[in-house]
């Protein structure tokens, strides 16, 4: 059952709490020179958070079978992940909102197209765990953005519903997902991966250039109307 008194924050990770996307194109290079597949930026802007098996069917057609495109995708998470625990910073303001949403009472996620291993290795790097009370990842999920279905799933385990759901994302398609779901949205431009008009146009509700731009009383004031 839905609680009508509270409110919940969904965090996208990659480019909204962190910035991993070089981290995520070099593991994608790596894999695709082991495939004998190219890689290229553009590929990598075309196709940057989707699930691993989206990227694939997008970039390389239907060439490969369930489960080599599975085990491809474990390979460039290793990667990926072999990378990240070198160290990964959260984002400018990125902290201080986790603490002062969680002493005011806001249930918080994190809704992500990523694995559910980076994103626990993330929050473990960057020791903010104890803010998320769940994370939906791309196990948990059959579609990705800009379907609503990661946010939406979010909202369903934190007992809240979307109309009291503010999701903070840096992608057009998590903007898309967002209000497709019902969701109020705030878009953070700082990673650039989605220049600040784009995410206007995608029906951003308000957009920053860092999230030392958002407080509370932000967050309060919009899911209010």
């Amino acid at each position: 059952m839905n609680d009508e008194t509270s409110c919940a924050v969904i965090w996208d990770m990659d480019g909204t709490l962190v910035d991993t996307a070089e981290l995520h194109y070099q593991a994608w290079r790596q894999t695709a020179t082991e495939m004998g597949r190219p890689f290229t930026r553009a590929d990598f802007a075309a196709t940057f958070g989707k699930r691993n098996p989206e990227i694939i069917h997008q970039l390389y057609g239907s060439s490969y079978s369930d489960a080599e495109i599975a085990e491809w995708g474990y390979r460039k998470e290793e990667h990926y992940k072999s990378a990240a625990r070198r160290g990964v910073e959260l984002l400018p303001g990125v902290r201080p909102l986790l603490k002062n949403l969680h002493a005011f009472g806001f249930k918080q996620a994190i809704g992500s197209s990523a694995p559910r291993g980076n994103l626990d290795l993330i929050a473990a790097i960057t020791g903010t765990q104890l803010f998320f009370e769940t994370v939906v990842s791309m196990e948990d999920t059959q579609r990705g953005k800009p379907d609503p279905q990661v946010f939406l799933v979010a909202a369903e385990r934190l007992a809240v519903p979307p109309r009291r759901c503010m999701v903070i994302e840096d992608a057009v398609a998590g903007v898309q997902a967002a209000k497709a779901g019902g969701m109020k949205c705030i878009g953070v431009a700082f990673v650039g991966h989605h220049p600040i008009a784009a995410l206007r146009s995608a029906g951003a509700d308000l957009v920053v250039k860092t999230l030392e731009e958002v407080t509370v009383p932000t967050v309060q004031g919009m899911l209010a109307t």
